[in-house]
């Protein structure tokens, strides 16, 4: 994965390598107080089609929330190329990635963007201004732009960071939740509820 900057790549090597430390249950227990977060917020709760991710490396897990809202059509992104495809979450039709994260088959049906209400979107790092840095690879920050859908960060509470090297082509969050709650990014900042 690249990325130009400097500074984007020292945060990216220092926080993928604190997150991949990260004993199993202290990943459990921010996966569950995100997913307990998620599932109880109206927004989620009202969604018609909301779009996950299935985590990897370390990331924040939200396989609880698929159990918890089974009403909630779940769509997940698929690789291809450097696009991301949408296809309906399917647990019985997962293959492996080349990079070795799970993701939909390729021959499930495919989903419009523009019928996500929300996406949930992980991330290295977020900061209070809705700013993310990712692996490097540009997926989502291609993929976004795509779509109408309600933009939600999901990371731990370490790595919600003041502010980061954003660049105009990096897509912004509209909120950010981390094990510690829910935050709307208002005029440019953090408000939590």
């Amino acid at each position: 994965m690249s990325g130009g900057n400097p500074e984007k790549q020292r945060i990216r090597q220092e926080l993928c390598q604190w997150r991949e430390c990260l004993p199993p249950d202290d990943v459990k227990a921010a996966s569950e107080a995100i997913c307990r977060h998620l599932a109880a917020w109206p927004v989620i709760r009202t969604a018609r089609m909301v779009m996950a991710y299935l985590a990897f490396r370390n990331e924040p897990s939200l396989e609880m929330l698929f159990a918890a809202l089974p009403h909630t059509q779940w769509a997940v992104p698929r690789m291809e190329g450097s696009q991301l495809v949408v296809h309906p979450y399917d647990p019985n039709r997962l293959v492996r990635h080349r990079f070795g994260m799970l993701e939909p088959a390729a021959d499930l049906p495919v989903i419009d963007p523009a019928l996500l209400d929300v996406v949930l979107v992980p991330g290295v790092a977020f900061d209070r201004y809705g700013g993310r840095l990712g692996f490097g690879g540009g997926f989502y920050d291609r993929f976004l732009p795509t779509t109408p859908a309600l933009r939600v960060g999901v990371t731990y509470d370490s790595c919600l960071m003041d502010e980061l090297p954003c660049t105009q082509s990096d897509q912004r969050m509209d909120w950010i939740v981390t094990p510690g709650g829910l935050w709307q990014i208002v005029a440019q900042d953090l408000s939590r509820h």
